[in-house]
């Protein structure tokens, strides 16, 4: 391992912390703790107050004030029948209940691959309240490699399977991320998504998977820089490759690699799986 220089050392130290506070959010993705389908007709969910289903357009929640049920948004006691529809991959935190202020679990709206959905966010999670942060591999600078963007004339829908084996995906592949990894002479291409203001993000398979790591994570990375002969270069620093939320709990619905973005090596670098077996 390389000594990192101090200001890229600080600034990862402050990513790692920043993302740890995110993740223990009240109601953030550690305290996911359910998931279940919506029927047709008015049912229970398990561990759910009130009777739910859904006509394909909308979400439907019946329940009485003694259910315990209050709207998030505005805190007010359901009594009687509320809907909701939602466009595919939105979700809604939509209702809350039990604990002392009845707001420590939340119910999730979510729409996928055309269904709806529910998921519980419990703020009692044991998988939250035991959380003192990702194991991650030491620091190493040189695994910040430079690269160059090959965007595409259009973007491409290319469909992938997620964490849940009932929901499809599509990956919007912009363009490829073509790098060397460290120690390597040959190079190799990952597609890549867009994010806002025109960042990219790369999910990818490698050699650690199911053994120190998850069994895929994912990299963003700044916008590409413009260069005078009219390519792009780009910065990959996997030591901020990160774990999708399907690694820390059953009932995530996190998309997996495109076909071929896998890298033939182990990347040492970033989050390590967060539940390692002992």
């Amino acid at each position: 391992m390389t000594t990192a220089p101090d200001a890229k050392l600080e600034r990862w130290q402050r990513f790692r912390a920043n993302r740890n506070n995110a993740l223990a959010a009240r109601h953030g993705w550690l305290t996911l703790t359910s998931f279940a389908w919506l029927g047709e007709s008015p049912a229970a969910v398990e561990g759910i107050p009130g009777l739910w289903s859904t006509d394909g357009t909308t979400a439907a929640l019946t329940a009485v004030p003694a259910d315990g049920l209050s709207l998030v948004e505005t805190g007010a006691p359901v009594d009687g029948t509320v809907t909701a529809a939602l466009a595919d991959e939105e979700s809604l935190m939509w209702v809350q209940f039990g604990g002392p202020d009845g707001d420590q679990v939340v119910v999730e709206l979510a729409m996928r691959a055309g269904r709806y959905a529910l998921r519980t966010r419990d703020a009692g999670s044991p998988v939250l309240t035991g959380f003192d942060g990702v194991p991650t591999f030491p620091y190493d600078p040189a695994w910040e490699v430079t690269g160059r963007f090959e965007p595409y004339t259009e973007p491409v829908d290319v469909p992938i399977s997620t964490a849940n084996p009932l929901v499809d995906g599509v990956h919007r592949s912009v363009g490829e991320v073509v790098f060397r990894l460290p120690g390597s002479s040959h190079e190799v291409r990952l597609q890549a998504e867009e994010e806002k203001l025109g960042a990219l993000t790369v999910t990818f398979h490698d050699e650690t998977n199911g053994d120190t790591t998850d069994d895929w994570r994912k990299l963003s990375m700044p916008r590409p820089r413009p260069n005078p002969d009219g390519t792009f270069s780009v910065v990959l620093d996997f030591n901020r490759a990160i774990n999708y939320p399907s690694a820390f709990t059953p009932y995530g619905t996190c998309p997996m690699p495109v076909r071929n973005n896998s890298l033939d090596a182990r990347v040492e670098a970033g989050e390590k799986r967060p539940f390692p077996e002992d």
